[in-house]
């Protein structure tokens, strides 16, 4: 396995396509505005102008995209993904998507002689920078055997998760749990300022103790100093979360913290601020805001 298709060069894609070049592999990319990849391709990603011409030779194609509509376009839109790649290709999806969509492309694709797999990943931008992330594996496990070399070259804690679907059950609820600990973590400290504590003091309190927590760790400096770059956009974790919801009802499963807190979001995507972190959720318990809901 040497050459490897890439499609989805964004915030995340970037560090994998260099992580995977740095492992030695030859990487084929497909962006659909070729100016936002330019510094990968000065790297040594070889550029295509089509999907098809990206995939045709490559002994594997990842792709990790926006949303569910964007992972059936790539994969079964005339002249894409399954009818370009080449028999007997490894085909990874690490988007996070509903897994009847990841259950729909192993079907299609084992059809046509193609091992498929969805591997969706954590870790955010800072994981894929770092090559740290975790890869949540479903599909078949001698699939995710013979892909390992891969998966190193991404991530350090890689698990498989069980047939094709399962990978992204699991990363749902990944998301489930970041929904809620975050959410606490942006109550925690509208409460400290408001009852006068010095939020740098409560989080060196707190940190090491049982409400520590990555979410705490990796945005409250940045809540703090109202840093809310998107290391993952929140629009696409409102994506992730309608996603969760849909599964749990499909189980008759009600998750009120989730609901509540895709609720919060959702008003704030509506006040324009989906393009910003996930932290940004600090924004729903800001005085302004506040202000605005009485």
């Amino acid at each position: 396995m040497n050459k490897v298709g890439f499609i989805g060069v964004g915030i995340m894609g970037k560090s994998m396509v260099r992580n995977l070049m740095k492992a030695g592999f030859e990487l084929h990319i497909y962006a659909r505005t070729k100016s936002k990849v330019e510094d990968v391709i000065s790297e040594g990603a070889q550029f295509h102008e089509s999907i098809k011409d990206c995939v045709q030779d490559c002994d594997a194609v990842i792709t990790i995209v926006g949303f569910p509509q964007d992972v059936e376009e790539v994969y079964f839109d005339e002249g894409n993904i399954l009818d370009s790649a080449k028999e007997g290709a490894y085909l990874i999806d690490m988007t996070t998507t509903s897994p009847q969509i990841a259950e729909k492309i192993y079907e299609e694709g084992t059809k046509r002689g193609f091992h498929v797999m969805d591997a969706p990943v954590t870790g955010g931008d800072t994981g894929a920078k770092a090559g740290t992330l975790s890869i949540l594996v479903g599909g078949e496990k001698g699939d995710y055997e013979a892909c390992m070399p891969l998966f190193e070259a991404m991530g350090t804690n890689i698990n498989y998760q069980g047939k094709a679907g399962c990978g992204q059950h699991c990363k749902l609820a990944n998301q489930i749990m970041i929904a809620g600990t975050l959410s606490g973590v942006c109550e925690a400290l509208t409460y400290v300022k408001e009852q006068g504590l010095d939020p740098e003091v409560f989080m060196k309190s707190v940190a090491t103790g049982a409400a520590g927590s990555k979410q705490l760790d990796t945005f409250g400096p940045k809540i703090l100093k109202d840093d809310y770059a998107p290391g993952f956009f929140m629009k696409h974790f409102i994506k992730d979360m309608k996603l969760a919801l849909i599964e749990a009802n499909r189980k008759g499963l009600s998750l009120d913290v989730l609901s509540m807190v895709l609720a919060n979001y959702e008003e704030l995507e509506q006040e324009g601020y989906g393009d910003l972190g996930t932290q940004a959720l600090m924004k729903f318990y800001d005085e302004e805001h506040r202000n605005t809901e009485e």
